[in-house]
């Protein structure tokens, strides 16, 4: 396995060219990108029975103290049209620091399962606070794009029946494709410096938005980083799966199970997200993000991002960023004894991993 880790030779061209005609084929109308004015949002809907209100994780951000702050952060909510539908608009919020006339890096952040972009406001302040023009979005059917608590859940769902949509991880990334259209038309950012990060499901989001699309410049996926295709192989899809249980139980009942097995976890992913477990899984699509600077932060413990399944995309990131004469701009951190869970040590990684790479 090593050896043929390290042979492995990545086409990314070619990677991203079958990669963006997988996320067309199921999409509504292209249509122009558009931008309309939004409200702040009051209430943020959270698809969790017990409504989250703290992390430690991100009030420990890294954040410069500026007198009357709060006067002094400028808030932009908007709308961007990404394709026809309903689910083709994209809410998103943008934090900065009022007055500088510079072009400033950037940085979009993105949420965990279940949760939205107001969520993730302790992370944008900080960014801010430290000349950042910080960025989230609502992800495909979570904040402003659902409607209820579940209907997340309901998407998954309806493409497994249907096929006609990719609400796990492939319709975010097209949004991903159409921000950064956006915001590399912005006056007020660096186009050449624009990073992404997310936690979880928001970790995932940023690795394959980073891996299609070469604008995002810098790239921290947070417990996101998994190996599908190996946690199906060494029988360690159990983590993730629960984590969207309901879908695999419907699929289970559709095919006649009597409980949730390795058949139908794949069988899942090829309708749901094709390619995930196979052409565009990690050890294909982390490679072809060479040499853009790359942190992978995950639990050495995490049972839906198991350490072991990154053995070989690891090795494989080494050889491309290694012939890239890039090997500094690679890292792989496993905080010992940590599960699925973001915490301080990780935010302040991923904070020096930006501050190094996107600060001039």
């Amino acid at each position: 396995m090593e050896k043929e880790a390290a042979d492995y030779v990545v086409d990314a061209e070619k990677l991203r060219f079958e990669f963006l005609q997988v996320l067309r084929g199921r999409r509504t109308a292209e249509v122009l990108l558009t931008v309309e004015p939004a409200k702040p949002v009051k209430d943020p809907l959270f698809q969790e029975y017990t409504r989250p209100t703290f992390s430690e994780a991100m009030v420990s951000c890294p954040k410069v103290e500026i007198e009357n702050f709060k006067s002094l952060l400028k808030e932009e909510n908007l709308y961007l049209t990404t394709e026809a539908g309903e689910q083709g608009r994209l809410p998103v919020l943008i934090l900065s620091m009022k007055g500088s006339e510079e072009r400033r890096p950037a940085i979009v952040f993105l949420h965990s399962t279940h949760k939205c972009k107001e969520w993730l406001r302790p992370l944008l302040e900080a960014y801010a606070s430290r000349g950042y023009v910080a960025i989230a979005i609502d992800s495909r059917y979570h904040g402003e794009r659902a409607i209820n608590i579940t209907t997340y859940r309901d998407a998954l769902i309806s493409s497994w029946k249907n096929g006609d949509t990719m609400p796990f991880i492939f319709d975010t990334v097209w949004d991903l494709i159409k921000l950064a259209d956006y915001l590399t038309q912005r006056q007020d950012i660096d186009p050449t410096r624009i990073g992404i990060t997310g936690e979880s499901l928001g970790g995932m989001h940023a690795w394959f938005g980073a891996a299609v699309d070469t604008r995002y410049s810098v790239v921290v996926p947070i417990i996101g980083a998994q190996g599908f295709r190996w946690a199906i192989d060494h029988d360690k899809w159990q983590g993730r799966v629960e984590s969207i249980k309901p879908l695999f139980e419907e699929a289970r009942k559709d095919l006649g199970k009597n409980a949730i097995d390795r058949d139908v976890v794949e069988k899942v992913w090829n309708r749901i997200a094709p390619g995930l477990a196979s052409s565009f899984d990690l050890p294909y699509t982390v490679p072809a993000i060479a040499p853009r600077p790359l942190l992978i932060v995950n639990g050495a413990e995490d049972p839906r991002c198991p350490l072991a399944g990154l053995e070989v995309p690891k090795s494989r990131a080494i050889k491309a960023y290694g012939e890239a004469h890039s090997l500094d701009k690679f890292k792989l951190v496993a905080e010992p004894g940590i599960g699925h869970q973001m915490t301080p040590f990780m935010v302040k990684e991923a904070s020096d991993w930006f501050d190094k790479y996107l600060k001039k």
